[in-house]
């Protein structure tokens, strides 16, 4: 379900984690004159970017001894490479943390090349939201609904191989006969949002609140058309606009689809290398708990408008092992859709 602004349940999520006394937190300096990098998988100005560099300015403080925090960038094959990165060359001491692509156990269950991780081993330390992930065409584009894709040619902005950019029409090309053209080599969904304006791409696949956020005069103008939107209930923001599910024209489509849109529960996730100490998973876990409920940050959420409901990092561990333990029906159907060999 497409998230909203919940604070009330967003507070009450993450309770266990607030509890912990300033007290306590003094006590302990295992953070102290340390640095904090989150490593965000994409380039900047997408939704990616803004969330891991909004936790990399608030996390440190919720740490014991108060380190700095910093945001580094590292854009390549849909953050395969930084998840790469983060699963086995960064410490394992808690100063090195992650965003990744929402589809990460998707494309390891898929086999997708160059993955040298394991999802569901990751240290998930918290999720700030879900991800409405929306197909949408811009004027001057001719096609303005799903139905109009069954028939005209649409150029989509890809972000790599590994990123529902690609996936997502690969799929409804298969599954619908949608006439999607896939243009790779952009690098984030900003990238793909200016392609649109230039008249380079007829769409692509950015989430409806970084169109809300950064193009608000695209929805105000009705420039922009949502042709589907990747969530299993319609978004109240959306009630016109058909789920990725609700395309599935029997039991083995929507699986397929449901397998595939799963990666949006995974959302805009912070994760750490695996093998960390319990402990210090743990501590990282309840400082990004407490980060939730903090008054500046929820300020600077609230400033953004930016889609905010959380899950906990045990929660977004067991989604991940789910994901990756999909059926061999299901993945190898996928698989043949996506043109995986």
């Amino acid at each position: 379900m497409a998230s909203q602004f919940t604070y009330t349940s967003a507070i009450l999520a993450v309770m266990t984690g607030a509890a912990v006394s300033p007290a306590a937190l003094a006590q302990d300096e295992s953070f102290k004159g340390r640095t904090v990098t989150v490593t965000i998988g994409f380039s900047t100005g997408g939704n990616y970017d803004f969330v891991g560099r909004l936790v990399s300015r608030h996390i440190g403080k919720q740490l014991p001894g108060q380190p700095s925090g910093v945001a580094v960038n590292m854009p390549s094959a849909g953050s395969i490479r930084a998840a790469n990165y983060i699963f086995n060359a960064a410490p394992k001491d808690g100063t090195a943390l992650g965003i990744m692509s929402s589809s990460l156990a998707i494309e390891e269950a898929l086999g997708a090349p160059n993955i040298q991780y394991k999802a569901s081993e990751f240290g998930w330390v918290g999720r700030v939201s879900m991800i409405l992930q929306v197909l949408s065409t811009l004027d001057p584009a001719k096609a303005k609904t799903i139905d109009d894709v069954l028939r005209i040619e649409t150029a989509m902005g890809g972000t790599g191989a590994g990123s529902p950019s690609e996936g997502y029409p690969k799929i409804l090309n298969g599954l619908l006969g949608a006439k999607f053209k896939v243009i790779s080599g952009y690098t984030s969904s900003a990238d793909t949002m200016l392609a649109m304006e230039r008249g380079e791409l007829d769409g692509s696949l950015p989430s409806w609140n970084t169109i809300k956020r950064t193009k608000p005069d695209w929805i105000a103008e009705k420039k922009i058309h949502p042709l589907v939107q990747f969530a299993f209930v319609r978004s109240p923001d959306l009630p016109d606009t058909p789920t990725s599910v609700e395309l599935g024209g029997n039991s083995q489509d929507r699986a397929v689809l449901e397998f595939y849109t799963s990666g949006e529960e995974l959302g805009r996730s912070i994760l750490a290398p695996p093998g960390m100490p319990v402990e210090r998973l743990r501590m990282l876990r309840e400082a990004f708990d407490r980060m939730l409920v903090d008054e500046e940050f929820i300020a600077e959420v609230r400033k953004a408008r930016l889609e905010f409901n959380p899950l906990s990092g045990v929660k977004l561990q067991a989604i991940a092992a789910a994901t990756v333990a999909a059926s061999r029906e299901t993945v190898d159907r996928t698989r043949a859709l996506l043109g995986i060999k």
